[in-house]
């Protein structure tokens, strides 16, 4: 009978898994369309979380809510048996779930592949303002790319190297630094290797085309915060980059290369207005803070009550299914 219990609430969960992804996919999708005929700046937390959205949410309801519900109220002295729709139902999300493992093993895989590539050829490389192991390639492409999540490698082509002047070189360096303290490489991989209905649809280019900007556009800052020379420097170099050779599209991979966010006009116009980088950052307001308790007290009272309702649905989902 335990076996029986086990397996159905692991149907159930599948089920709500798969069934609140599809309508936060769907809303997601909805949002991504109205946000792409909009103008205005938004940072790379707000697109990133925009992405995951669906999985996560799904994902929090299940693990915080499902599975407890489940376990203190449904009985354990008798079993239910499987319908064919609570089946298919399941399947759909273990599908879901493997093709965004699989998503996520390509991308890593591809990115293994091009770095192997990359350092077949490579020599160390020592350069100021570097604290992670650089690498010198031959390429034709001006590539400066930031490879790996756990133990970045920075990769330099030697044509970059002799066409930046030491301050744009070291400007460079430091935007790539500002993607290794905001583990964007890993947000890649995560955007990629999310288990929602998003891939292969418009709203999913718009969120990742977003989030990439914004990216480096919050690199551009990281970089060029301390110093206005710092920042006129890589505004210099992004503009010898881009009238350079296209770089390799390593678009969906784990690997954050210099330009890889486009917008260079908008990234170098930032870059020389003083304002936008320099501008205070203001913390969290005492109202926004005590909001913010309120809502956790909230969510303590509310949450027993909110278990026995969500089993309450899951009773009336399982008994109205065809």
């Amino acid at each position: 009978m335990t076996e029986t219990f086990v397996l159905r609430g692991a149907a159930l969960a599948l089920a709500w898994f798969v069934l609140l992804n599809l309508v936060s996919s769907a809303a997601i999708a909805r949002v991504a369309g109205v946000l792409a005929t909009r103008g205005g700046s938004r940072s790379a937390a707000y697109w990133f979380g925009l992405r995951l959205f669906p999985a996560a949410v799904a994902a929090a309801f299940v693990a915080a809510v499902f599975v407890p519900s489940y376990w203190m109220y449904e009985p354990r002295e008798y079993g239910e048996g499987f319908d064919v729709s609570l089946a298919m139902l399941a399947i759909a999300a273990a599908a879901v779930i493997a093709a965004a493992a699989l998503r996520g093993l390509t991308a890593w895989w591809r990115a293994s592949r091009r770095v192997r590539a990359w350092m077949r050829t490579a020599e160390p490389l020592s350069l100021a303002g570097a604290n992670i192991p650089a690498y010198v390639i031959d390429i034709d492409a001006p590539l400066m790319a930031l490879a790996g999540i756990w133990r970045p490698r920075l990769i330099v082509a030697r044509g970059l190297i002799d066409a930046l002047t030491p301050e744009e070189l070291a400007a460079s360096i430091a935007h790539e630094a500002g993607h290794r303290r905001a583990w964007d490489n890993l947000k890649r991989l995560a955007m990629r290797s999310a288990p929602d209905f998003l891939p292969a649809t418009a709203a999913a280019r718009t969120l990742e085309r977003r989030w990439a900007s914004a990216a480096e556009h919050t690199a551009d800052r990281l970089a060029g915060r301390d110093s206005t020379h710092t920042r006129c420097a890589l505004a210099s170099a992004l503009v010898k980059v881009a009238r350079l050779t296209p770089l390799p599209a390593v678009a969906g991979e784990p690997i954050s290369t210099f330009v890889g966010g486009g917008e260079i006009v908008s990234r170098v116009e930032r870059l020389l207005d003083d304002r936008a980088l320099t501008s205070p950052t203001r913390g969290a307001s005492p109202r926004r803070w005590m909001g913010a308790a309120v809502m956790i007290v909230a969510a303590g009272v509310a949450y027993a009550p909110l278990l026995r309702a969500v089993h309450a649905a899951t009773e009336i989902l399982v008994h109205t299914l065809p």
